[in-house]
């Protein structure tokens, strides 16, 4: 459904993205991950047609961006961080006139139920005929989500469609998301990592424009965590056996864990990220004497991948 082919943006001299490729199947919910300035912005304007490239392609349902960007713009609906309302208008009067601007089905009848089951679908259909001035922020963002999603477009391009809103919103809001993309094709960038856990089929980083990781969120969790931070169960004296794990080369923190097992120690091993630990800790211990009797990898939240993969000592580029 999305294909972007080794897609380059200079800045002048500056490169905003650089030779980055990615497909996105029709039906997925991807999130698209990145510190402030890595490129997600500049990607995605490229997507939607806001941004031309200076080199390389973006097409949407094989229909390229920059060659035929009427037909392309027709598959997308997208929110940008600001949504772009006109607050002097009434919701009715703004989505009327979006719905002009995008040359929908121009029957009266077909625009009255089109209008009206997508306010209905992200919850304001209470405040249709009320000034857009008037609104609170979590209102307005689902005015923003309501204009995107007018045409029907089969994707929808969302740049951080929670930010400023109150936890409830939040919630409601990622309700919205997670059904509309029952039935459509979503990249959602956000800061927001929890949402990404609860919403994203597969994750997409970017890192100084270019892509680092490209995984389901459960694969990026095997590969950042493997070799990390792994809890150990281990036969012996806790000082002894803490002693010869903290021997090992490449281990950071050794941190003690409750028992749960007669004559044997629980702790936490953490690596130094540079290598993984799990060979050379059960070589160390089997040599010692101390039989391992479990060792496995403490699972990782998105935002502790995240933060692992975007640290400036990140060597290597995570894959499905």
């Amino acid at each position: 459904m999305i294909e972007v082919n080794r897609l380059t943006k200079l800045y002048g001299d500056k490169r905003g993205v650089t030779d980055i490729s990615f497909k996105i199947d029709e039906g997925e919910i991807v999130g698209f991950l990145g510190p402030n300035g890595a490129g997600k912005s500049t990607t995605m304007n490229i997507i939607t047609g806001y941004l031309s490239a200076t080199s390389g392609s973006a097409s949407i349902g094989g229909v390229n961006v920059l060659e035929d960007p009427l037909e392309a713009k027709k598959q997308i609906g997208y929110l940008p961080e600001q949504p772009p309302l006109y607050l002097d208008m009434t919701v009715k009067d703004y989505l009327d006139f979006v719905y002009d601007l995008k040359g929908a089905k121009s029957r009266e009848a077909d625009r009255k139920k089109h209008i009206s089951s997508i306010c209905e679908m992200v919850g304001i259909t209470q405040v249709y005929n009320r000034v857009i001035r008037n609104l609170s922020k979590g209102y307005r963002q689902r005015v923003g989500l309501a204009q995107a999603l007018i045409g029907d477009p089969e994707v929808l391009i969302l740049d951080e469609p929670t930010v400023g809103l109150d936890p409830r919103q939040i919630v409601e809001i990622r309700d919205v998301i997670r059904e509309l993309g029952k039935k459509r094709t979503i990249i959602l960038s956000t800061h927001i990592l929890p949402e990404v856990e609860q919403i994203c089929e597969r994750v997409l980083v970017i890192k100084e424009g270019r892509i680092i990781a490209d995984d389901t969120p459960q694969g990026l969790q095997a590969n950042v965590a493997q070799g990390h931070a792994l809890t150990l169960r281990c036969a012996g004296a806790r000082s002894a056996v803490a002693n010869t794990v903290r021997s090992v080369p490449g281990v950071r923190v050794v941190t003690p864990l409750p028992d749960r097992e007669e004559g044997a120690c629980d702790m936490l091993v953490e690596s130094d990220g540079q290598v993984d630990i799990r060979k050379p800790l059960f070589r160390a211990l089997a040599q010692a004497g101390y039989p391992i009797l479990q060792l496995r990898p403490q699972d990782l939240s998105l935002e502790e991948i995240f933060m692992t993969l975007t640290e400036d000592s990140t060597p290597t580029e995570v894959r499905r």
